[in-house]
């Protein structure tokens, strides 16, 4: 690490770099203007200089007095921590005071006494090594932070998604649903209109008869494709499809009421018959297809939306797969006076 000391005396910068050697310091530089300063840290460039840990600046010199170097070094954000000590001659001391405004952390006064200029050195080496490596550590401290953020970012993830198809597990949809309702509720009790929230549970038809045939592998990767499937038949970032075990997925829908949950349905059963995955047992089609049933609520019990969309899916089972079935949206309770 350099020490550069700056002034357009060559006899003052030979003084102060013997007393600097005597105390061990061997990386010196000099620089007799405030131009050739700035051109050695790297003032202008890109990258300013990060080996740089003091300055012992002259504060009377030709053009660009020792003051205003100061002040342009400080300005730049990564030279801003470098402690720069100013040396002033006595009839110069009224001086200091701009020089501290500027950004100095010392002076020295001229001539020279070698354990005051050693033992101020010293401070303001002390000092900035202590700065240096409390920022390091605060720099070290937020990656940590930022990596156990994304760990737990990515842990959260994983625990929310069904880990053959990607899209949410179970766990996931029961949280979400009780959020979605309950905001719903709320928003009801305040007085608002009635917001709908829908449900769309779905099953794969003869699925068990598709693994007897195909094989199980091939299972997995259907289950796969038709997750992909139904997450394309959704269009807004609020609803969400989820696998609700074995071969049932299950769509949440806030903010819909029965016709717009109904349209996603057909969308979702249309883009699992565009897969076209051969199903030479089923007796809906010879394709791999879905039974939906569909159901809408504006009120808190989830349980009961969920009978409700499995209901409708035994009914479409019932009448021969491969369709969507629901119940007429009920009409909101009204809201206490």
């Amino acid at each position: 690490m350099a020490i550069l000391i700056v002034d357009d005396s060559p006899i003052n910068r030979r003084i102060l770099e013997s007393v600097l050697r005597q105390t061990g310091h061997t990386d010196i530089e000099h620089a007799d203007s405030a131009d050739q300063a700035w051109q050695r840290v790297g003032l202008h460039s890109n990258q300013p200089r990060q080996d740089v840990e003091l300055i012992l600046m002259d504060i009377m010199m030709p053009g660009t007095s020792g003051i205003e170097a100061a002040r342009a070094i400080k300005a730049r954000a990564e030279l801003h921590d470098v402690p720069i000590i100013m040396a002033t001659a006595v009839d110069e001391e009224t001086s200091l005071q701009e020089a501290f405004e500027a950004g100095a952390m010392d002076y020295l006064t001229k001539p020279f006494r070698r354990i005051e200029l050693q033992a101020r050195v010293a401070s303001a080496l002390a000092i900035y090594r202590e700065i240096r490596t409390r920022k390091q550590r605060e720099r070290e401290l937020l990656e940590t932070t930022t990596k156990l953020e994304e760990a737990n970012a990515a842990l959260h993830r994983l625990s929310t998604l069904d880990g053959l198809t990607g899209v949410a597990n179970r766990r996931w949809f029961n949280e979400m649903l009780e959020s979605e309702l309950r905001r719903a509720h709320r928003e009801h009790m305040e007085g608002k209109p009635a917001v709908p929230v829908s449900l769309v549970l779905m099953d794969i038809d003869h699925f068990k008869q598709f693994n007897d045939t195909y094989g199980h592998l091939a299972g997995d990767d259907t289950l796969k494709a038709v997750a992909g499937a139904l997450t394309r038949a959704v269009r807004r970032p609020a609803d969400m499809v989820a696998r609700y075990g074995g071969e049932e997925f299950v769509a949440l829908l806030p903010r819909t009421d029965t016709v717009g949950a109904v349209r996603v349905a057909e969308n979702m059963r249309a883009e699992v018959e565009r897969l076209d995955i051969q199903h030479e047992k089923s007796t809906a089609a010879p394709y791999v297809t879905v039974s939906l049933g569909v159901a809408t609520t504006t009120e808190l019990d989830g349980a009961a939306l969920i009978r409700a969309a499995d209901e409708c899916l035994y009914q479409a089972k019932h009448e021969g797969r491969n369709r969507v079935k629901f119940r007429p949206q009920p009409a909101p309770t009204p809201t206490p006076a």
